[in-house]
């Protein structure tokens, strides 16, 4: 490749990675936008967060556009190709962090009453900033190419799952004590499984990053256990 041919190349994969960057913070704000909304069951600011999702979905198409485009006319190998398929995979799962924040703000939206357990909120408030705490490190871990870092975000991820089954357990006693809360209950059951979903997506991105930096694809399995206390793997 001429000096030329290889800065233009160089540029095309940081846009990309721009790209992916932007994404990562629309979907952060989103998360912390929906979870606002949630807290204070405030739909203005839940169809804030509804109609941000079309920009997210546009880089998505931008990014997924743009990798094809370098795939074909570069032919990249090795680093070069990782950081191309990585930049796809992450703004795939990025896509969905923000398609799960905006159904938390639909959800806040379809929600007639309100819910009296401030121990429920608290406790729907610290799943969230574990789950945003994830997405900010994991998106710095993308930045610096940082492998360590990422399997770190990783190895987090049990956190997010504990507290999704407390509040689960919760919620269903609640419901049964009064079933007059069955309704509101069932769509806070559906927010708080969104924000365990988001924790997932993060990790994914970690596994990205990881296979990104190094080339190697973690070997070893997650075990997950579903609300039931069932391990599956994930």
């Amino acid at each position: 490749m001429t000096s030329h041919t290889v800065t233009s190349f160089d540029e095309e994969l940081k846009a990309i990675a721009g790209r992916v960057s932007e994404m990562g913070g629309l979907a952060e704000a989103m998360l912390s936008e929906a979870i606002t909304a949630l807290v204070r069951l405030d739909k203005e600011v839940a169809r804030r967060v509804v109609a941000q999702d079309k920009r997210v979905d546009q880089l998505q198409f931008e990014v997924e556009e743009q990798a094809i485009l370098i795939i074909a006319r570069r032919q990249p190998v090795a680093q070069d190709l990782r950081d191309v398929i990585s930049a796809m995979r992450i703004s795939n799962d990025l896509e969905r962090v923000g398609d799960l924040a905006k159904n938390i703000a639909k959800r806040v939206i379809a929600i007639d009453g309100s819910f009296d357990s401030k121990k429920f909120a608290l406790g729907v408030e610290h799943m969230s900033e574990l789950a945003q705490e994830q997405l900010k490190d994991v998106l710095d871990a993308y930045g610096a190419r940082d492998a360590q870092a990422a399997e770190a975000v990783r190895d987090r991820d049990d956190a997010v799952d504990a507290l999704y089954t407390s509040i689960f357990r919760e919620l269903l006693t609640y419901m049964m004590e009064d079933p007059r809360q069955i309704s509101i209950c069932a769509h806070l059951l559906f927010c708080a499984k969104n924000i365990e979903r988001i924790g997932d997506h993060a990790t994914n991105i970690a596994e990205n990053v990881m296979y990104m930096s190094t080339g190697v694809q973690p070997l070893e399995e997650r075990q997950k256990q579903d609300e039931m206390g069932v391990e599956t793997g994930v």
